[in-house]
C-alpha cells in the first residue's frame, strides 16, 4: 500500500500528458483559398429551364444521347481510373486502421528428450499488442492526406466524364459535318454536271467556246476531289466515337441519325456565377482537393521532427496439463520512445519540399481557375459570334439560290455570259458550305461552353 498512491500519481500524470500530447497536430490546417474573379463575369448569370437534363440532350438527337451513354459505361480510361479510386478507398481505411492497436495471436510448442530418455513437453501461448500513440498528429495528417487524395481522384473521375462527353459530341458534330458537307457535296455536283452538260450543248451548237467546257470541266472535277477529305474525317469520327466507347468499332446502326444535318442545340445555357462554376467544375474540385493534400503532406512531415511513443505488450500463459489448461501467465508492457536528435537537416529539408509543392498546387488551383473562367468567356463569345455569323450566311445562301436561278435562265436563253453562271454557281456552292460550317462550330461553340460550365 505505500507505493499505491506514487503509482497512481506517476499514472495519472502519464496519462493526462499523453492526452494533452494527442490534442497538438503538426503543420497548418488547410485553409481553402479566396481568389478574386473578374467583376464582368460575376455578372454574367443565365438561368437554364431544362436544368434537370444532361446538357448534351440539349441536341435532341437519340443517337448522341445513346453514343455518351455508351462510352460512359464502356470507356476504359474511365474504367481504369475508378479501378484507381477503389486503391485509394482501401488507402483511406489502411490509414485509420493505424489509430487503432494491432492485436497478434502466437504459439510454441516445444519437445525435448534427454540422454536417458526422458520427454519434457511445453507449450505457449500469447498474444501481442502494438499501439502508437498519435501524439503531434502524424497520423492525422496522413489520414487527412489520403482522404484528400481519395477526393481528388473521386473529382478526377467526375471531370473524365465531363471531357468523355465533351469528346463524343464534339465527335459526332464532326460526323455530322462531314455527312452534311457529302450531302452538299452531292447536290453540287449534280448542279456542276448539269452546267456541263448545258455548256457542252452550246458548245456543240457553236454557241460556247471549247473554253468554257474546260472550265466547267475543271470545276466539277475540283469539288469531286473534296469527296476524299470529307469521306476521311467521316472515318475518324467514327473511329473516334469507338475508342471513346472502349471498342474497335461501333455497329453502324448506332450513328444512323434520322436526320443527315448538323444537330442543332436547344437548351439554352445557365452560367451563373464564379462561385456556381467553382462548385461544378470537377477539375477545379480535384485542384483544390490536390491543395488540400499537399497542406497535409506538410504536417506529415513536421510531426517526423517531434518524438513517436509505442507501446508494445505481450500477454503469454503457459499450457498446463489434465485440469490445468493455463499455467504461468505472464504480462509484458513497455514504452519506447523515439527522439529525433541528428539528421544533418533531412527532415527540414523535407519539410522545405512539402511547402514547395503545396505552394506549386496553389497555383496550379489558381491556374485551373483562370482557365476554367476564360473557357466560358470564349465559349459565349463563340455562340454569339457564331449566331451572328450563321444568320448572315443564311441570307448568304437564300441570295445565292436566286441569283444562280435567275442567271441560269439567262444563260439558257443566251442572254448572259458563262463567266457569270460559272461565278454565281461557285458562289452559291461556297455559301451553301460555309452555312454547313458555320452551324457545326455554332454547335461546337455549346459544347465548348457546357464543358467549361461542368455542368
Amino acid at each position: 500500500m505505500a507505493n499505491s498512491v506514487p503509482d497512481m500519481w506517476y499514472n495519472t500524470t502519464l496519462g493526462l500528458l499523453l492526452l494533452l500530447l494527442s490534442g497538438c497536430v503538426a503543420g497548418p490546417d488547410y485553409v481553402p483559398p479566396d481568389l478574386a474573379t473578374p467583376a464582368g463575369y460575376q455578372q454574367s448569370e443565365v438561368t437554364n429551364e431544362h436544368a434537370d437534363l444532361d446538357w448534351w440532350q440539349g441536341f435532341t438527337d437519340p443517337v448522341l444521347n445513346r453514343l455518351v451513354d455508351t462510352a460512359m459505361s464502356g470507356n476504359l480510361d474511365l474504367g481504369a481510373a475508378q479501378a484507381s479510386l477503389a486503391a485509394l478507398e482501401a488507402a483511406v481505411r489502411a490509414e485509420r486502421s493505424d489509430f487503432w492497436p494491432s492485436v497478434d495471436a502466437f504459439g510454441t510448442a516445444q519437445h525435448e528428450t534427454d540422454f536417458t530418455g526422458n520427454r519434457s513437453d511445453s507449450q505457449q501461448l500469447g498474444l501481442t499488442l502494438a499501439f502508437m500513440p498519435d501524439l503531434f498528429g502524424l497520423q492525422r495528417r496522413r489520414l487527412e492526406q489520403a482522404m484528400a487524395l481519395h477526393d481528388r481522384q473521386r473529382h478526377n473521375i467526375d471531370d473524365l466524364r465531363r471531357l468523355i462527353a465533351s469528346a463524343v459530341a464534339t465527335a459526332y458534330v464532326e460526323l455530322r459535318r462531314a455527312q452534311a458537307r457529302l450531302i452538299l457535296l452531292d447536290t453540287s455536283l449534280k448542279l456542276q454536271s448539269q452546267t456541263l452538260e448545258i455548256v457542252r450543248l452550246r458548245n456543240s451548237a457553236g454557241l460556247s467556246p471549247k473554253l468554257d467546257v474546260e472550265r466547267a470541266a475543271a470545276d466539277l472535277a475540283q469539288t469531286r476531289a473534296q469527296q476524299g477529305n470529307l469521306q476521311l474525317a467521316r472515318v475518324e469520327a467514327q473511329n473516334t466515337l469507338a475508342v471513346l466507347s472502349g471498342t474497335y468499332a461501333l455497329p453502324p446502326q448506332d450513328l444512323q441519325a434520322e436526320a443527315p444535318d448538323v444537330p442543332a442545340f436547344a437548351l439554352g445555357p445557365q452560367i451563373g456565377t464564379p462561385a456556381d462554376l467553382l462548385r461544378q467544375r470537377p477539375d477545379l474540385q480535384a485542384a483544390e482537393a490536390n491543395l488540400l493534400a499537399a497542406t497535409a503532406a506538410i504536417g506529415v512531415e513536421t510531426a517526423e521532427l517531434y518524438p513517436s511513443l509505442r507501446l508494445p505488450m505481450q500477454l503469454s500463459a503457459d499450457a498446463g496439463q489434465g485440469v490445468h489448461l493455463v499455467d504461468h501467465v505472464l504480462g509484458e508492457i513497455t514504452a519506447a520512445v523515439d527522439l529525433p536528435l541528428l539528421d544533418a537537416g533531412r527532415r527540414r529539408a523535407e519539410i522545405n519540399a512539402a511547402e514547395a509543392r503545396a505552394q506549386a498546387a496553389l497555383l496550379a488551383y489558381r491556374q485551373a481557375l483562370l482557365i476554367s473562367v476564360n473557357e466560358v468567356e470564349s465559349a459565349l463569345a463563340a455562340i454569339r459570334y457564331t449566331s451572328d455569323q450563321r444568320a448572315e450566311l443564311a441570307r448568304a445562301v437564300t441570295a445565292s439560290e436566286g441569283a444562280y436561278a435567275q442567271l441560269d435562265a439567262l444563260y439558257r436563253e443566251g442572254l448572259t455570259t458563262f463567266i457569270d453562271i460559272l461565278d454565281a454557281q461557285r458562289t452559291l456552292i461556297s455559301s451553301r458550305e460555309a452555312y454547313v460550317e458555320t452551324e457545326a462550330d455554332l454547335a461546337s461553340a455549346y459544347i465548348a461552353l457546357y464543358t467549361a460550365l461542368g455542368i
